[in-house]
Order: C-alpha cells, then structure tokens, then sequence
C-alpha cells in the first residue's frame, strides 16, 4: 500500500516537469516572436530613413551587426530605442516588464533619424549598390525573417517557404566552400536527409554545377546545359547563384524545381540574387584562420621565396593585394629590402606581373579558394627588357589571405621536368634504349622496349644475341651481321628487320648498336637503341605505289594533250582563203602557254555558194580531248549548215541542238557572221561570245549586243540578229576572251585599253593580229584566235 503514494508522487513530477518545459517553451516563443517585431521595426526604420526597400535595409543591418560585433537583435533594439534585454535573446524570455516591441510605438527617448543615418552610414560598405539592385523586388517579408535568424539552417526553410509560393521552388541548397576548392553543405530545405547526408561534402574535382560557379563559371539558371551536371535533386531544374563577400566566392545557392523549370523573369532572377545576398552574410566561418604568429611561422620555414599578400579591396571589389610579409629565401628582383615590400601594393612594387599573367592567376586563386600547385610560368617582375624566366608557382588561401611562392625550373625539378620530356619524346617517336654488359649478367631497357617486343610487365630483356630468334626468318641473317660487327668486329652497325609481334605480323624496326670498349680495348658492354619504323616502311610502300600512279597519270595526261593538240591543228585552217573578191582576211590562232591546257577555241573562214562569206569564233568549255571534239562538231556542224543559206540567228539555233545531243553535253560560246563583200552587207548574232568590233575611218566601235545564250546551255533556245554595213577600207576584228581576259578586271575595260593601244589596223592586217597578240593584256594563258577581214 505504501507504493500507490510513490508512483503517484512520481507521476506528478513528471507532468510538473512537462508543464515547465512547455511553458519555457512557449517563453521562448514569445521571446522569438519579440526578437523578429524587434528586427522588423528596425528594418522598417532603416527602409523609411535610407529611403530603400527592406531587403535592402534588412541586409544592411546584417552587414552593420557583424561589422559592430553585435548581434541582429541588439542592434535592432539600440535602432529602436529599446533597452537590449527587451528584444530578448532567441530562445529567452523576456524581462518583466519590458514592453513589447510589436504593435507599441518607438519611445521618446529612443534612436531619432539623426541616430539611424550616423549608424547607416558607419558602415564601411555604405549604401548598398549592386547587391541592391538585386535586393529590389524581394518580397518584403523575407527580408526581415532572415536578417533575425542566427541558424542559416532555419533560414533556408524560410526562404524555401517563400519562393515555394512566389516561384514553384521545391527545394533549395546553401553550399559553402572548404579549403582546397571542396564544397560542404551548410544548409538545405525540401531535400530527404538521405540525400543530403550523401551530398555533405562534395570533392574539388566533382565538377556539380554549384562546384562551376564557385570556381568562377557564370551563373546558371533552367534551362543552361552546364546546370545539367551531377547535383543534389537529380532530374530537377535548377538555378545557381554564387555566395560573393568581399571579391570572394564563399559558396552558392542552388534552387531546384520540377522539370522543365520555370522561365524567369529578370525581377524574378534579382529576387533571387537578393536572397542570395542574404544568404552570405549568414555563411559561418570555415575553420579558425591562422594566426599572423603562425603565418610568420610558415612563411620563415618554407625554403623556397614565398610572400604572403593581403587582398586590397574598393566599393568591395577586388583591387590589389598587399605585400604584408616576405620570407629571407626571397629575392627581389630590383635588389630591394624586405622592408622595403612589406606594406607596398603588389601591382605597385610589380607592375610588370598583370602582364605575365600572374596577377590573373593571383584574383583566380583568391575568388576561387582553389589553389594553384607547380604550373609553370614564364614569369616577369620588372618594367622595360628583360628575359622572363620560368618558373614553378603556386599559390595557396590562406585565412583570407594569398600564400605565394615559386621556384626556378632550373634545379632538381626542371632536370625531372626534362626527363619527363625526354621520355615523352621517346613515346611518341617509338624510340627506345638498352645497354647489356658483354656477359649478358646485366640488361637495362628504357621504357617502351617491353612493348616493341610485346613483353608484359616484369619480363626479362631479350640478350642483343638472341635477337635473331625474334625477327622474321628472311631478317636473320641481317641481324647476325649486325651482331657480329658490333660484338667481334667492335664497331658500330645498324640493320633494319621485321621484328615479330606477339599477336602476329611484324614491326619494321630499325636497331644501332655501338661496342663500349675499356682503356684496353676490351669489350665491356653494347649499348643502342630500337627504333620503330614500321610507319616509316608503309609510308614509303605507299609513296613508290603513289609515285607508280602518277607517272601513269602524267604519260596519259601528256598522250592527252598531245593528241588535242595535234587534233586541234589538224582542224583549224593554216591560212585563211584568198580568192574571195572584195575581201581580203588574216587569221591567227596562239595555243595555251601550258601544253597541258589545249582548249576548244575555233574560228572559220569559208566562202559559200551565194558569194558571202562565213565568218565564226568559238570557245567550247574546257581543256583537252573532250574539249577539242566538241570543237570539231560544233565547226563542221556550222560548215554544213551554212551552205543551205539560213541567217546567222537560224544558224546557231541549229549548233545548239548539235551541243545539246553531243556526249558529255559540250557547252561554248560562238559568234557567226554572214558577209557579204560586194554590198558590204553585215548580219550577225552571238551566242554568249564577245561582239565583234568594227574597224573604220572614224575609230573603233564595238558593234552591238544581240541577245543569245551560249550553245548547249537551255533547249529550243532562240538568237537574236542583228545587221549593219562596212564601208570599203572598213576592218571587222572577230576574237575569243583568250586575247582580252583578266583576273582583276572587266573583259570590256581589257577590249578598250587593247584596241587603243594598238591604234588603227594600217594596210597590213597580218601584221596588225601579230601586234595585238603582242599587246595582249590577258593573264589566264588560254587559248586565242582573231579573225580580221577588210572591204575592199
């Protein structure tokens, strides 16, 4: 009986005790809910007398708390005009008594607005520019919470809650940057704790898209490939905006959405830089920074020149940097004292660094946190001539500062530097060392002799007297002779054989060998090296197959054009007629200065039954035989169908069919002419050609342009005709573009200049053709003919 009294007495301890818990509880509540009407008046205070929104008055008292050494709370309350206890530290109650900031108004003794701007303006960053522009369409209502919540844990939830509503958000992640360039995960909302215990801690060479941007990539918002990369919230959309304090990337806020995302707006991407803003200044400390004891420690015990620099900042970017200490192994290269450095600017005592890319390297390294570990640099420190010296850099953060050092290329690390590229050489050249005492007992091998012979790892060398059972049976004899020479003979050889692989075939190698010899003449070792030319060897066989095939080609190609041109010869007639009454003509035909370029130009003289006389120039395209037949067909085609007495419109109408049913489709440019030498009768038409020029007492004039496409270009193509009338003494000059063609100019411009320079015909016609071949501007080295005809 006496038990039921201690349980009872133990039962109501115990719901004693919850009582007072949950009463402590609802204290600090209450207290909280003070502290956060406390903020927000002050908030409000700040945004009424600074005249910015309060996201932006919300951020400058963050930036104010911490710079003071206070907290949020105690601030806001001095701002007030509260007494401090009466905010009420977050999660205590407050004093009795105390009056409650929320819904009262500011006492009379509290902070006036004359108080309010000098506290403000005590800020060394002042109001606020670019991070307000982002801070500018904030709900307000965030701004406040945040600027009161010690725990960027907590804050994270607040500010997931509000972009839940105003922008879909599903999820958000505050990343913070750890020394060496890693990532941790300071804060998240809307993430399983599985997933985000997975992702506490992410390695500097993860390339997630927060790991991008703090390394100094752009922002990314939905949509952008780079976002894309391995992250928390897989398969989400996502924004990443970096966490910037003082130049410096602290870290980043990642925001997640249902795929496909949503498209922002450019006030929404500012609320969401504003939130980022906040979210710095709630990032903590990483680690305890060294002391300036323990720095001059470090700096004093490194055996290479080290200088440790100290960020200069303006309207917080970003500057210089300070030389704040130099170690005794550093050497200036102006002959300048320690003292002398420690205090100066670093771009004032090396103006020269911008320009050799160190400085660059230096606002890396500082904005990023990742250090820079042996990159080699050609490195310069001094104004005017000076030969840069490489050197080995690396630069390290350090509490907020820059560890610098480097060291010349030139000492134990450059001579590894240059076995390394001794070795690289040797790969990529398949070129590979031995030596072997001349007992066999010792075998030493480069790299990369193993796998010429197809030898795995570990496997003995092959003796240089065994070599000939790995050759090609045809090859051994040619690598006992080189055996012989190098290990009896005791001089220097070389041969090249099919060395066998392992997985069949044979590489062409190419072996030399040299006997070392002791002060008695005595063989003591052989030393050499293989050399794998089978690239070489199919190089060759395909250059002699190449060479075999263009021989073949050239004796075709100049079997070609010697039979064009000898057709083209035969064609063309040596001298134009002369028993025609009343006319008197010279023709003259100059081949290609290239034998290889034969072309298809033509011209024509025939007299035909009814007294006229035809007269044609052509140039069919191309060069070669195809292009000398279809000059053949297109010349005897116009013979034969001159004699039935049709114009020289119907005339080329008929050529073109002939072009169109050739093979190969022959195309060319023609210009026929009917003469009559009694009347002095001229009709003519053109098929894409020059138009004949008209020689006569009152100077030359280039006759008319009647319409006509070239021949074998469009069926039932129709020619225009034209008529005119040379007077006795008068010179008609018919020619093909060889004669008048350049690459710089207009043919038009080129038939002036020629006909000008070369002046009236005079009563020698022949010698007249032989002066414009001479004058000639033409620079194509084509083909030419000229047909020049006088009345009589």
């Amino acid at each position: 009986m006496t038990a039921r009294p201690e349980r009872d007495d133990s039962t109501a301890r115990a719901l004693a005790g919850t009582v007072r818990r949950l009463q402590d509880a609802a204290a600090r509540l209450r207290a909280e809910a003070r502290t956060r009407s406390v903020v927000d008046l002050a908030t409000g205070i700040l945004s009424e007398r600074l005249g910015v929104l309060p996201a932006e008055a919300a951020a400058h008292l963050v930036r104010l708390a911490r710079e003071s050494g206070v907290t949020v709370e105690a601030l806001a309350a001095d701002i007030v005009g509260l007494p401090t206890a009466a905010a009420g530290a977050a999660g205590e109650p407050a004093a009795e008594g105390q009056p409650a900031a929320e819904g009262e108004d500011v006492p009379a003794g509290g902070t006036d607005g004359r108080q309010v701007s000098e506290v403000a303006e005590g800020s060394s960053g002042g109001a606020p520019g670019e991070p307000a522009a982002r801070l500018a369409t904030l709900a307000p209502p965030v701004a406040p919470a945040l600027a009161a919540e010690p725990d960027l844990q907590r804050a994270a939830g607040a500010v997931l809650e509000q972009l839940a509503t105003s922008l879909g958000a599903r999820a958000l992640a505050v990343w913070q940057r750890l020394p060496g360039g890693g990532l941790c995960l300071a804060a998240h909302s809307g993430l399983a704790e599985a997933e985000a215990e997975a992702w506490s801690r992410v390695p500097p060479g993860v390339a997630t898209p927060a790991q991008q941007v703090v390394g100094g990539a752009a922002e990314l918002w939905p949509g952008d490939p780079a976002a894309a990369g391995p992250s928390i919230g897989p398969g989400s959309a996502r924004a990443v905006l970096p966490l910037v304090e003082a130049g410096r990337r602290r870290g980043a806020l990642e925001v997640l959405w249902p795929v496909p995302g949503p498209s922002l707006t450019p006030s929404q991407r500012r609320q969401l830089w504003a939130l980022a803003e906040l979210c710095t200044t709630l990032l903590g400390p990483v680690g305890q920074p060294p002391t300036p004891e323990d720095t001059d420690v470090l700096l004093e015990g490194l055996l290479s020149p080290a200088l440790l620099l100290e960020p200069q900042l303006r309207d917080d970017q970003l500057v210089d940097f300070a030389i704040r200490r130099v170690n005794a192994q550093f050497r200036d290269p102006l002959g300048r004292p320690r003292d002398a450095l420690e205090g100066v600017s670093f771009l004032e005592a090396y103006p020269a660094a911008g320009a050799s890319g160190l400085f660059e390297r230096l606002l890396r390294v500082h904005r990023t946190g990742v250090p820079l570990t042996g990159e080699l640099l050609q490195l310069v420190l001094r104004d005017g001539p000076s030969v840069p010296a490489t050197v080995r850099l690396a630069v390290a953060p350090l509490g907020g500062r820059l560890l610098v050092g480097w060291e010349a290329a030139n000492g134990p690390s450059g001579e590894n530097e240059q076995a390394a590229l001794l070795s690289q050489a040797q790969r990529l050249a398949r070129v590979a060392g031995f030596e072997e005492d001349a007992d066999h007992r010792r075998i030493r091998w480069s790299d990369g002799l193993r796998q010429l012979f197809g030898l795995p790892a570990g496997a003995p060398p092959v003796p240089l007297t065994d070599l000939a059972r790995h050759v090609h049976p045809d090859d051994e004899a040619a690598v006992r002779r080189l055996v012989d020479t190098v290990r009896h003979r005791r001089r220097a050889s070389s041969a090249v054989f099919r060395l066998a692989s392992p997985g069949g075939g044979y590489h062409f190698t190419r072996v030399i060998a040299e006997p070392v010899l002791d002060a008695e003449g005595r063989l003591v070792a052989v030393r050499g090296a293989y050399h794998d030319v089978s690239a070489q060897h199919r190089t060759e066989v395909a250059l002699g197959a190449t060479r075999a095939r263009l021989a073949d080609s050239e004796q075709e190609s100049a079997e070609r054009a010697q039979l064009a041109l000898r057709l083209q010869q035969a064609i063309l007639p040596a001298e134009p007629p002369r028993d025609v009454t009343g006319l008197r003509a010279a023709v003259r035909y100059r081949p290609a200065a290239k034998r290889d370029r034969v072309g298809g130009d033509w011209y024509d003289v025939l007299p035909l039954p009814d007294k006229r006389v035809l007269l044609a120039v052509g140039d069919v395209a191309g060069h070669g035989v195809g292009a000398a037949t279809g000059m053949v067909a297109l010349r005897h085609a116009l013979r034969g169908l001159a004699v039935t007495g049709a114009g020289p419109a119907r005339l080329l109408e008929w050529a073109n069919t002939v072009a169109l049913r050739e093979p190969g489709q022959v195309t060319a440019t023609a210009v026929c002419v009917l003469l009559d030498p009694a009347g002095g009768e001229l009709r003519w038409a053109r098929a894409g050609h020059l138009p004949p020029i008209r020689l006569g007492s009152d100077g030359a004039h280039v006759l008319p342009l009647p319409h006509g496409v070239l021949l074998g270009a469009l069926e039932e193509a129709r020619y225009e005709e034209y008529r005119a009338q040379l007077s006795p003494g008068d010179v008609l000059l018919l020619y093909t573009d060889g004669l008048v063609e350049r690459r710089d100019r207009p043919v038009e411009d080129s038939v002036d200049q020629l006909i000008r320079t070369a002046g009236a015909p005079g009563p020698d016609l022949e010698h007249y053709l032989d002066r414009l071949l001479d004058l000639s501007p033409s620079d194509t080295e084509d083909d030419t003919c000229l047909i020049a005809v006088r009345v009589e």
